[in-house]
């Protein structure tokens, strides 16, 4: 979709993470500047010195029946808390409206793997004996995409990406083509993980948790995306507009200052959101004006917590003004996100 122009609203923004439930309280957090992470308790690793974003204010029992809760794992309850809250903020009732035209598109990293876990756990200690079977749905990184669509009746395409730190950008570029090929009318996305002991022990075990696992973080950042004159019909408040997204797959070394024009092009963005590792590119990053947002040092950082930056970077976009959301991963891809703040003219 590289230089593909759109013409897609945002109607509705739903957040949950370090910083609290709503979107406010990751605005907030933004707008000040505060780190919302916490020291890792030292027993997870066996020594100090590091910090993670848990959403500890998230409480399930806050929006659905305890017994109805503990079918979900902890990434599908964010998800579909989340979905929720953004189809109530961007005025959706999907039993009002056909639900065949409404589909989610959803990045996940790290969906079922405290699942995963107990299930394999019980199988190593007792043998099939120690299998749980009602574990196993929720092994897998689709499920949060999978159980929010059945809680609010979604039916149209549902769809989980899994791109390393662009995964939320991955689904967003998908969700904007189902609309664009009219396969849908309304479409949730963005970005879902969760945070636990085994995950950071794994980083720990493979050296990766003072580089680019380093401050891990959880929660879920969910938009509301409609084509833009489908949303002012049915006069929907108009968060903000998306006009455009580039890719690159893979940029060589050498090839820094050609994947920049690439990506960056002649944008002139007001504000800039970094997620991923894009904050740790100096190339990327240099030479862009206007003021940036980059969550995070504030909230942490995960393979699908791009849904959450592209969150703060709608609730702060004043109307009218340009923003840029740019997304990478180590060795790729690349993401660049052109959006505009606000109702259009």
């Amino acid at each position: 979709m590289s230089g593909h122009l759109l013409d897609i609203a945002v109607t509705g923004l739903a957040a949950i993470s370090a910083a609290g439930v709503g979107t406010e309280a990751l605005r907030a957090a933004v707008a000040d500047g505060t780190s919302c992470l916490a020291p890792v308790p030292e027993e997870i690793l066996g020594e100090g010195g590091h910090r993670w974003g848990k959403a500890d204010a998230f409480r399930a029992a806050d929006f659905m029946p305890p017994l109805k809760a503990r079918k979900f794992d902890r990434c599908s309850l964010l998800a579909t808390v989340a979905a929720g809250m953004a189809l109530k903020d961007a005025g959706l009732d999907p039993r009002e409206s056909d639900p065949t035209r409404i589909g989610i598109a959803l990045g996940c990293g790290f969906g079922g793997i405290a699942n995963s876990v107990e299930l394999l756990s019980g199988y190593f200690t007792k043998g099939v004996e120690g299998l749980v079977p009602m574990l196993f749905p929720n092994t897998v990184p689709n499920a949060p995409a999978s159980n929010a669509s059945i809680e609010h009746g979604l039916k149209g395409p549902n769809v989980t990406q899994v791109q390393r730190f662009c995964s939320a950008e991955a689904a967003f570029q998908m969700a904007c083509r189902f609309l664009e090929e009219g396969r849908a009318d309304v479409m949730l996305t963005g970005g879902v993980d969760e945070l636990n002991a085994p995950m950071l022990q794994g980083f720990h075990a493979m050296g990766q948790l003072r580089r680019h696992a380093r401050g891990f973080g959880e929660g879920s950042g969910i938009l509301v995306l409609e084509r833009r004159g489908d949303a002012l019909r049915r006069g929907a408040a108009v968060r903000g507009t998306v006009s455009g997204i580039r890719t690159v797959g893979f940029i060589p070394p050498g090839a820094e200052a050609a994947g920049s024009a690439r990506l960056v092009g002649a944008a002139t963005p007001d504000l800039v959101s970094l997620s991923g590792t894009a904050g740790d590119i100096p190339w990327l990053r240099e030479g862009l004006a206007g003021g940036r947002i980059e969550i995070a040092p504030l909230v942490g950082r995960s393979l699908a917590m791009g849904g959450l930056a592209l969150v703060a970077l709608f609730s702060l976009l004043p109307d009218g003004a340009a923003g840029l959301h740019l997304a990478a991963s180590p060795e790729g891809p690349f993401f660049a996100i052109e959006v505009v703040g606000g109702s259009p003219a």
